[in-house]
């Protein structure tokens, strides 16, 4: 599938502002699924955008404005062309269930993939946490009688179950506990539960930022709203990181653009920065995904 997307970020200020330092993480990954073929960034007032990939190789782009100003406003706009999710079959990389458990749990495993077994802020590892990764089991039989992929995309499919999408319910700063208490919220919070879920039984998983299509599924009117989207990679032994969209009960694949990952939202935040002046701000985010016929 060939997207074409644009991005707009506002920040209107009441009085005029200065020395302002910011940071973006809106640049796309290119891999097995997705090639990136354009992608521009433009900020105004105009300055020198310096780039670097920070610890978990995202591509940061860096950025001052130092006169005064009362509004920031920057674009992104690129062109992706994505592949297809391949559901992996049970067996197909060789190992029985209980290996990959194993594997899982080795030393090697737990050091290599420390910083996406570890709880962080939003993704802590409370006792009710802990009940809602081990209960219900899949059937009556425990994780270990089936594979890591089809353990993970009966959590995923669980939260699409029995969470309701409510943007109301929650803020930016909404910790997956707190989440599964108010059982509702969005995506970054059905993102952050599972990967707290996932940790909490040895599986390695990251927070991923990006964009979903759905524009052909409103009924062909492009009169909806859209919105940048959060979704989880899960390590599975013998397969490699495999993407879950929890918030839609949907295996990652051509419909999704993925710009980063990180151990939670905050280590992929799209754009933050600091100022001197006023606190009083306006922000203004506009996403358009569309998609390109060939």
């Amino acid at each position: 599938m060939k997207l074409c997307i644009s991005h707009t970020t506002e920040y209107s200020y009441r009085e005029p502002v200065m020395d302002s330092v910011n940071e973006i993480r809106l640049t796309p990954f290119t891999n097995e699924q997705q090639s990136c073929y354009q992608h521009a960034i433009s900020v105004e007032p105009n300055a020198s955008l310096f780039s670097y990939d920070d610890y978990f190789g995202n591509r940061v782009h860096a950025f001052s404005v130092n006169k005064p100003h009362r509004k920031l406003t920057i674009r992104t706009q690129m062109t992706m062309v994505t592949k297809e999710a391949v559901m992996p079959e049970a067996g197909q990389n060789g190992m029985p269930p209980e290996r990959e458990w194993e594997m899982l749990a080795t030393d090697n495993a737990i050091n290599r993939f420390a910083e996406y077994l570890l709880p962080t802020e939003y993704t802590g590892i409370t006792p009710e946490v802990a009940a809602f990764a081990e209960l219900p089991l899949l059937g009556d039989r425990s994780e270990e009688a089936h594979g890591v992929h089809s353990w993970l995309a009966y959590v995923a499919g669980r939260i699409h179950r029995e969470f309701v999408y409510d943007p109301e319910a929650t803020d930016v700063t909404t910790i997956a506990g707190e989440m599964l208490r108010r059982r509702r919220g969005v995506c970054q919070d059905f993102a952050h539960l599972m990967i707290a879920a996932c940790r909490s039984r040895g599986v390695p998983a990251r927070y991923v930022s990006g964009y979903h299509f759905v524009g052909d599924l409103q009924g062909g009117s492009a009169d909806f709203e859209q919105a940048s989207h959060a979704w989880v990679e899960a390590y599975v032994p013998g397969t490699g990181w495999c993407g879950f969209d929890p918030t839609n009960n949907a295996l990652v694949g051509e419909r999704y653009v993925k710009l980063g990952h990180g151990r939670d939202y905050k280590d992929i935040v799209p754009v933050k920065g600091v100022y001197r002046g006023t606190s009083e701000a306006e922000l203004v985010v506009k996403v358009d995904v569309k998609k390109v016929e060939e």
